[in-house]
């Protein structure tokens, strides 16, 4: 029975994400500390490892042939033979890039374009060949892999003739002299047996017996003796199974907990025995021979010339026996492990974390999610809970008289409190730390650095406020946009900062919090800030403000988002086009959230984003207009009052001000809006809500303030067509739809008869 592997794309596509990002921030780690830290190494090895296994299993010999040189260059860096220099990490940073590029044109289902990543494959074996070359007995990794190890899985097997080795060839292979045990005795305390049994899918989770055996090679001298009795017929073999154990004989001072701390990272995913032996029972230690069917099909398979996908599983078959060898060749003439420049750390296992993720996908096709296992967990138990509840409900119907009633109002309260706990569980399940978003701007910071040539400290707080996946899918942009203008228009030259008082870097920092029923996102630089007279003159000579005009500081700076709006003396490829900033506020806008701006000349600015924590549930106050209830979203309500007709001033053009406090602010009657009858169109003590959105407050005229909740939102446009005035519907406890006002979007519809409306508020 053949596998669809298509089913599996979809969770190799966003693993695959997942791993570049971790490459991507461990490569920046160490570029921004300057040290190449072991654990850093191993994980972002695992992560290229992981994607190339991946890519394998399902064919896709593009991003195997790359991801097999970057974890060439990254093993050379695990094992202490390479410095991670500047230049490797600006490649492998590039590769990163180019990964990215090939999963999205698989995703696509578009063919891969090697325009970007051939050059790359040039710079990296250019980097591999100028390298020194390993001493006598090392081995390192061939590009061409598949050659060289088909040859030394040929000489695994035969001699150098072509001829099955014999007996006494395996004897000279796998065991020692009377005369080297001899000398081994008098250098080393002890010797040890180790066999070791490895479980078939060791190698998806990136651990490579290969690099045990150098390890424990770092202990004494190791001798490697493969058993291949396990390796099933070809049309059996999978490409990321392991079938092959060993036998390991060590001789070498360590102790016992010594040698298993070189185990420790694959205890739970192998069978292991580890005991002391004495000079006797070490030399009698003999390979066990492979069978003849399994050498058959391995001979088979170098001689034969298939397509790619199974040059594939070919290649993941011959680099499992020839690691033995390699490893058992890594001595010097002298029969001792050769020193290498650098001592390798032990590899760690990495633990897992409370809550870890799992993937829930749909079927293995379209978007998903992961989701902690409390949160999982948690669900489960509100659904029992629900269950229990139902149970209780309908024992009572049965038979019911009026006794029962305290018992079903009871029932009624406790199911309602379920529901709630239900709802907001699963709501839970969509939410995400906000750090899946901030993760992508320590390299695009780094990237801005060397292109502007100033110096950039990113400093990155609440990283675990949790927020929407939607909302946070659609903020990306618009951060990206905050973050580069604040590089490139907020943060001066280190010359301008040194003669300033500032110190060389300029710093950004990105921070979320939650507030209240939002998530507040602020980008803050500590740069020139801006120029409130700069920006007003520049309004002036494109016309969006009239010469005349007094606008506050606050208003000055609302002028930025404004379409086609810039003061940049250069186009340059970051910035100075006027586009950027009106889109980031119309995103923003059409989540539901706002922008505010904070700024002191020669001090710096902060970008202050408010969201909707997510865009499926609203809370919001219920009004009656005549027959009609619409929703009106909490967040946006500024205060409800009763109208004081002393208050009201008319102007030109029938529009009504109310006077508050400091505001003129419009009234919009609801009723006019949308063409229905009122009970009330005086206004003369009428009820008016006064709202805010886009820095702008309007009063909208109602006839009753009903109840506060929380309310499911439905979309109007998927469902009918687009309304202007009206973001969405909902359906009430009585069944009946209610309208959700779009109170932008009404604010729109009442300044369009004119040209342009500023309020008289006071900054």
């Amino acid at each position: 029975m053949s596998i669809d592997f298509k089913q599996f794309y979809q969770v190799f596509f966003e693993e695959s994400y997942e791993g570049l990002d971790i490459m991507e921030q461990g490569l920046l780690e160490i570029s921004k500390v300057g040290i190449t830290d072991s654990e850093l190494i191993n994980t972002i090895f695992r992560a290229a490892h992981s994607i190339k296994g991946g890519s394998a299993t399902l064919g896709f010999s593009e991003m195997v042939s790359f991801t097999h040189v970057l974890e060439t260059l990254l093993d050379e860096v695990r094992e202490g033979n390479r410095e991670l220099t500047a230049e490797a990490i600006d490649l492998l940073l590039q590769s990163c890039d180019a990964l990215r590029e090939m999963v999205r044109s698989l995703e696509q289902e578009q063919p891969i374009d090697t325009t970007t990543s051939q050059p790359l494959l040039v710079a990296f074996e250019e980097l591999l060949t100028d390298h020194v070359a390993p001493t006598d007995g090392e081995t390192t990794a061939d590009v061409g892999a598949l050659s060289n190890q088909a040859n030394a899985l040929e000489e695994t097997f035969f001699g150098s003739d072509g001829a099955m080795l014999s007996t006494d060839r395996d004897a000279e292979i796998n065991t020692e002299t009377d005369s080297d045990i001899a000398t081994d005795s008098a250098a080393a305390c002890g010797r040890w047996l180790i066999d070791f049994k490895p479980q078939p899918q060791i190698l998806l989770t990136g651990n490579e017996p290969l690099r045990i055996f150098r390890e424990l090679e770092t202990l004494g001298d190791l001798t490697v003796i493969a058993d291949v009795t396990g390796v099933p017929e070809f049309d059996q073999l999978t490409v990321d199974e392991c079938f092959i154990s060993w036998r390991l004989l060590l001789a070498s001072e360590a102790d016992h907990d010594t040698i298993q701390e070189v185990f420790d990272w694959v205890l739970d995913e192998c069978q292991l025995e580890i005991r002391r032996v004495n000079d006797v029972e070490a030399a009698a230690v003999q390979a066990p021979q492979p069978s003849q069917s399994a050498v058959t099909d391995v001979a088979e398979v170098i001689a034969a010339e298939e397509e790619p996908t199974e040059q594939l599983v070919g290649e993941v078959a011959l680099a499992q026996v020839t690691a033995p060898v390699a490893a058992s060749s890594a001595k010097d003439k002298t029969g001792s492990p050769s020193a290498p420049t650098k001592t390798p750390a032990t590899p760690v296992k990495a633990e897992p974390t409370k809550g870890d993720a799992v993937a829930m996908t749909g079927g293995g096709s379209g978007p998903s999610i992961r989701v902690g296992i409390d949160k999982v967990d948690n669900l489960i138990n509100l659904v029992g809970e629900l269950v229990i509840t139902q149970s209780m409900l309908s024992e009572l119907g049965n038979n019911f008289d009026m006794e029962k009633l305290e018992r079903l109002a009871n029932g009624l309260e406790q199911l309602k409190q379920n529901t709630r706990e239900l709802q907001e569980s699963v709501m839970r399940i969509r939410m995400l730390p906000i750090s899946f978003t901030f993760n992508r701007f320590p390299r695009m910071i780094r990237d801005l650095s060397i292109k502007t040539g100033k110096q950039v400290d990113l400093i990155l707080s609440g990283e675990q406020t949790e927020l929407d996946k939607t909302v946070m899918e659609q903020i990306g942009d618009p951060l990206v946009h905050l973050v580069r203008n604040a590089v490139d228009h907020g943060l001066e030259l280190p010359d301008e900062r040194l003669a300033a008082g500032k110190p060389e870097t300029g710093s950004i920092r990105l921070n979320a919090e939650h507030k209240g029923g939002n998530i507040v996102i602020e980008i803050t630089d500590d740069g020139r800030g801006l120029d409130p007279e700069k920006i007003l003159n520049k309004a002036r000579e494109k016309g969006i403000v009239a010469a005349d005009q007094e606008l506050s500081d606050a208003e000055i700076y609302e002028l930025i988002f404004e379409p086609g709006f810039s003061t940049a003396a250069e186009v340059s490829d970051l910035s100075g086009r006027g586009v950027g900033m009106d889109v980031v506020r119309r995103n923003i806008k059409s989540l539901g959230g706002r922008i505010e701006i904070e700024s002191h000349l020669g001090q710096g600015s902060t970008f202050r984003v408010h969201l909707p924590l997510t865009l499926a549930i609203l809370d919001g106050q219920l009004v009656r207009v005549g027959r009609e209830v619409f929703v009106i979203p909490l967040v946006a309500i500024v205060e409800s009052l009763q109208i004081k007709t002393d208050l009201v001033n008319r102007v030109s053009g029938n529009m009504v001000l109310y006077r508050l406090r400091d505001d003129n602010v419009p009234i919009i009657p609801v009723y006019r809006e949308f063409n229905i009858q009122a009970d009330n169109t005086e206004l003369e003590n009428a009820l008016l809500v006064v709202v805010e959105g886009d820095g702008c407050k309007i009063g909208l005229l109602v006839d009753d303030l009903l109840a506060q909740q929380q309310v499911v939102i439905k979309s109007l446009e998927s469902n009918y067509k687009r309304v202007d005035g009206i973001s969405g519907a909902t359906i009430l406890g009585d069944g009946s739809v209610a309208l959700i006002l779009d109170i932008p979007g009404l604010i729109k519809n009442a300044a369009r008869p004119r040209k342009r409306v500023h309020s008289s508020r006071a900054a």
